[in-house]
């Protein structure tokens, strides 16, 4: 556990910012010391390197909380995005070095400003944000989310977190067994009914999420116990090879 001081030193994210990022939700702290003071753990730091990358695409702090906090998120979408506008922001570098070493060489007399175009980054930012506002399923979850409390929005991710918590695998239990199936019939029927249409596509990359290794599959493994992330993505893979459409 780190305290917020030291996460500041370690990110270069100040304090202000960090209490914050606490205030409006959008990141919060592990947990209270005796002292009451905030204690970020290994989860916290990479929710803040998401938070950073979409900042750094230009996204205003409240669709931030939105996205990342959507049962849809797709982090490795979002890590290409930000590995193409990094690519973007080197080229445009290098080009203001190389306009930088000609006026050095041939002094002020060589005129020229597009290296200071900054066009394309601001394309590329904007179409990344269109994409994850375009969406069906994000449009629906704005949609039914208009008028809920946080404290809705709270308890509804508590919901489907205790609802994935029960994946928690019995000994020699299979995967496509009847106990899974009818879990992923009721994870899939409570994303329907409080975030968007779960379809057997939706489904298929929320499981392939919750294998990886990341704040989700951590998550989910907390509430339910070692092993359940990778089994509700095992028995999710199994429903969706049943329901391909």
């Amino acid at each position: 556990m780190m305290t917020v001081h030291e996460v500041s030193e370690k990110t270069g994210v100040s304090v202000r910012t960090l209490h914050h990022y606490d205030s409006i939700g959008l990141l919060k702290p592990a947990a209270l010391s005796e002292a009451g003071y905030r204690l970020y753990d290994d989860g916290s730091l990479e929710r803040l390197q998401l938070i950073l990358l979409f900042r750094e695409l230009q996204f205003p702090l409240k669709d931030i909380g939105r996205i990342l906090d959507s049962p849809s998120f797709d982090r490795n979408r979002a890590l290409e995005q930000q590995v193409e506008l990094l690519k973007l922001r080197r080229e445009h570098l290098d080009n203001l070095i190389t306009l930088a070493s000609g006026l050095l060489l041939r002094g002020m007399s060589h005129m020229s400003f597009e290296p200071f175009d900054t066009t394309k980054i601001d394309e590329y930012a904007a179409e990344a944000r269109r994409s994850w506002e375009s969406t069906p399923a994000w449009k629906e979850y704005e949609g039914k989310r208009k008028g809920r409390s946080r404290a809705d929005e709270k308890a509804l991710g508590e919901g489907l977190m205790a609802l994935l918590a029960q994946f928690h695998p019995q000994p020699g239990e299979p995967a496509d067994g009847e106990r899974a199936q009818a879990l992923v019939e009721r994870l899939r029927d409570y994303i329907t009914r409080h975030y968007y249409d779960c379809t057997p596509q939706i489904l298929r990359s929320l499981g392939a999420l919750y294998a990886g290794e990341g704040r989700f599959a951590e998550n989910i493994d907390a509430a339910g116990g070692p092993g359940t992330a990778d089994f509700a993505s095992r028995a999710i893979g199994a429903w969706c090879e049943r329901h391909p459409q």
